[in-house]
């Protein structure tokens, strides 16, 4: 269901989110959107928009506003955020039926959003508000594409935290203390992350292999003022696997011939070596040996597999990349008519 192009308007949850073109995006008169993914939240949404609005205040030379997407909450989430919406007239509202995640989250509040500099914020109020004009000041001044927060304080999950941290700087050499914290980003930069469950986690590392420049600043945190943690110590191997699955996503997500078509490629070679060996071993004492030709056709097996994975690879390789520019020039075109000016205004 499209929604209305008010500000406060209430957006049911779409299967496929409202595309920046819709006229959520139209008139676009903001600098800065504020995207806050929130589960359960009832209790801590009047403070955080009060502080929110506190901060924006301190703030005139920079028009913001705050994109809240109910992520299927189970309490008064929702009709809480229909009452601050006629406070704060720079709130705006999405809404999915069912919990779908941080990464959706974002996703439609992206698509729901009209500033060019978004800002990735909580809303249990562990980072304040008044946080946020430091955070999109180095990109407003176009002195970085993406800046992101790094703790300050003391945390439950820090030795978690910083043993995500130290692998993920060593997989991806980007040199930031913290990679999943508070963040503000270019629009573009959200507009090209691949749509994955908690692939915002690696947001940075995703944006930095495309070029954008990454700064950081510190950010202090806070107990939660309210309610829970939404994440256990479960995440903890969900997180390594997606670690794993952008690390080869960058490296060969392009090219996979490069590795399965190299892997496969070398164990033929081997194979037709050893089988050459046992030919010749054979040949010479009239002895043959089986291990090596059950290694010599495991080899085989295996080297040919993998190169016709890699070539299949490649075929998909393609077609994403054709299904990321048609995405490109729709978003592209889309932007051009949002900003068309209407046929009395020529």
């Amino acid at each position: 269901m499209t929604p209305t192009p008010t500000l406060a308007a209430p957006v049911h949850d779409p299967s496929a989110p409202t595309a920046p073109g819709s006229s959520v995006q139209e008139g676009r008169a903001v600098d800065v959107s504020v995207l806050v993914p929130a589960k359960d939240e009832a209790e801590n949404l009047p403070l955080f928009m009060e502080q929110a609005a506190a901060a924006f205040a301190a703030d005139p030379g920079v028009r913001y506003e705050v994109v809240v997407v109910d992520d299927g909450s189970d309490d008064d989430t929702w009709a809480v955020l229909q009452q601050l919406a006629t406070r704060y007239p720079f709130l705006r509202m999405a809404r999915h039926r069912a919990r779908r995640g941080i990464a959706d989250g974002l996703r439609t509040g992206y698509l729901h959003a009209r500033g060019d500099t978004l800002v990735f914020y909580p809303a249990d109020l562990q980072f304040k508000p008044e946080d946020i004009p430091r955070l999109v000041a180095p990109i407003l001044a176009g002195e970085s594409d993406m800046v992101t927060g790094f703790k300050q304080g003391k945390y439950e999950k820090a030795f978690v935290s910083r043993i995500y941290n130290r692998l993920s700087r060593a997989l991806f050499d980007v040199r930031v203390k913290d990679l999943n914290n508070v963040k503000a980003y270019r629009r573009e930069i959200m507009a090209g992350l691949p749509i994955r469950p908690d692939w915002h986690r690696y947001m940075i590392v995703i944006a930095a292999a495309q070029g954008y420049s990454v700064s950081e600043i510190p950010v202090p945190l806070y107990p939660r003022h309210a309610g829970r943690s939404k994440f256990g110590i479960g995440r903890i191997p969900v997180g390594v696997l997606d670690m794993l699955s952008v690390w080869f996503e960058l490296r060969f997500g392009r090219k996979p011939l490069l590795l399965f078509g190299m892997a496969g490629a070398g164990l033929f070679a081997l194979g037709v070596l050893l089988g050459l060996g046992a030919l010749a071993w054979l040949a010479a004492t009239g002895v043959g040996l089986r291990w090596v030709w059950t290694i010599v056709t495991t080899c085989v097996i295996v080297g040919v597999v993998l190169f016709v994975g890699g070539l299949l690879g490649e075929l998909i390789a393609g077609m994403r990349a054709e299904l990321a520019e048609l995405r490109r020039e729709l978003d592209e075109s889309r932007a051009a008519r949002t900003v068309r000016p209407p046929d009395g205004a020529r």
